[in-house]
């Protein structure tokens, strides 16, 4: 049996990956795993991640996890890690004592609160010769493996959309548009040139183009408060058919993922690809403050490339 631990609890997702994982007979995608420890770690900041805490660690402990002071502590007690803390500017330090053990590890979104520290964590992870990946559950949704494989021919276009609810702590899009961002990456392939942004309270409506002049875009939606809107999915244009995806079907599927990964070592996605996602956010984010100019990827790259080299020197 293959035990894992758990950083953060302050999020649902800890709770239904010990739930699926944890029961008394699991299907065979998930036999051989089991959460064994946590740490009760999440934002002290953002209440919607403070106030589950404390009922989180409850539930939890009930399903045979033993809580632990800290990631120093449950490294010497498991296999693997699930960095589940809503929190992604804590995971750069949360992440570090599970690098160094040479655990590998699953980090839940956001990988980090910028570009920055989204590439400090990858070096780090290869400096270490850590296996990680980070991943929205909408990257596995069965049909978007076919349509990736050619069903829908050349892709020429993609809309997808999902909640965008924003978080003073974190660029708009990394706290939740990282879902249809993702899905729009996981259609669309690497290699976006430039991204411009339209931004009003109730949505963001974000244009990529792409090297052979295929548009791909991103429509994050939220009330008229600012709060959650639900509903995920897009549409793909391929030179063979036009066909409406991404529904989302729960977190079993990426949980599924999650132990094939720490069965083979083989993450599922690359780092170069999850960066891309990050960098693509970050450079809408810097579209928003040019009132909607359109931004080079590149540009926004270079800049982060150079912040990252100093932060990854400071954490060997």
């Amino acid at each position: 049996m293959k035990k894992l631990g758990i950083i953060g609890l302050d999020t649902s997702h800890a709770v239904q990956f010990t739930r699926s994982l944890n029961q008394d007979h699991p299907p065979a995608e998930f036999a051989g795993f089991r959460v064994t420890a946590a740490v009760a770690e999440g934002s002290r900041e953002i209440e919607s991640s403070r106030s589950r805490i404390a009922a989180y660690s409850e539930l939890v402990r009930a399903m045979g996890v033993e809580l632990v002071a800290d990631a120093d502590a449950l490294v010497q007690r498991v296999d693997a890690v699930l960095l589940e803390t809503n929190d992604g500017r804590l995971h750069l330090r949360q992440l570090l004592p599970v690098l160094r053990a040479g655990k590998p590890a699953f980090i839940d979104k956001p990988v980090a609160a910028s570009l920055a520290d989204v590439l400090v964590i990858y070096q780090l992870a290869a400096h270490y010769r850590v296996p990680i990946f980070s991943s929205s559950a909408l990257r596995f949704v069965p049909e978007l493996a076919g349509i990736r494989a050619g069903e829908l021919g050349e892709i020429q276009g993609c809309d997808t959309f999902s909640p965008c609810p924003l978080e003073a702590t974190h660029p708009d899009l990394f706290w939740y548009g990282i879902h249809g961002v993702e899905l729009l990456h996981t259609l669309m392939g690497p290699g976006c040139l430039s991204v411009s942004r339209t931004h009003t309270t109730r949505c963001d409506f974000v244009t990529g183009v792409w090297p052979e002049g295929q548009i791909g875009t991103f429509r994050g939606r939220r009330d008229a408060a600012g709060n959650y809107q639900s509903g995920f999915g897009g549409t793909v244009y391929g030179s063979l058919g036009i066909r409406t995806v991404g529904r989302f079907l729960g977190y079993e599927l990426l949980l599924r993922e999650i132990c094939r990964f720490f069965r083979t070592g083989l993450p599922p996605v690359t780092p170069a690809e999850t960066e891309e996602i990050y960098l693509f956010m970050e450079a809408a984010d810097e579209s928003r403050s040019r009132k909607g100019a359109s931004v080079l990827l590149a540009e926004v790259r270079e800049r982060a490339e150079l912040a990252s080299r100093t932060r990854f020197h400071s954490y060997l």
